[in-house]
């Protein structure tokens, strides 16, 4: 009676250990592939290590401007008609 009691004690807590190390290991692997790229989630985990995007800032005195993505557009002209001028 008390070994099969005790047996099942046994195999509950290793299940609950091996689904907290799952979930342990889970979280580092997206930490380490995906979340520690967002600089807000850093801050809030507490990390305050540089990244690897930020050490490849430039290390000359000039810096470079940032390149726009987009090309930037010229402001809209109303064109007025001749009937509307008078």
């Amino acid at each position: 009676m008390w070994q099969s009691l005790g047996l099942t004690v046994v195999v509950i807590v290793a299940t609950l250990l091996c689904v907290l190390l799952f979930m342990l290991f889970g979280w580092y692997v997206v930490w380490q592939l995906f979340l520690s790229k967002f600089k807000f989630l850093r801050e809030l985990v507490g990390d305050t290590s540089p990244q690897q995007a930020d050490a490849e800032l430039p290390r000359s005195g000039a810096e470079r401007p940032p390149t726009p993505r987009h090309r930037a557009k010229a402001p809209r002209q109303r064109i007025v008609s001749p009937q509307d001028a008078s």
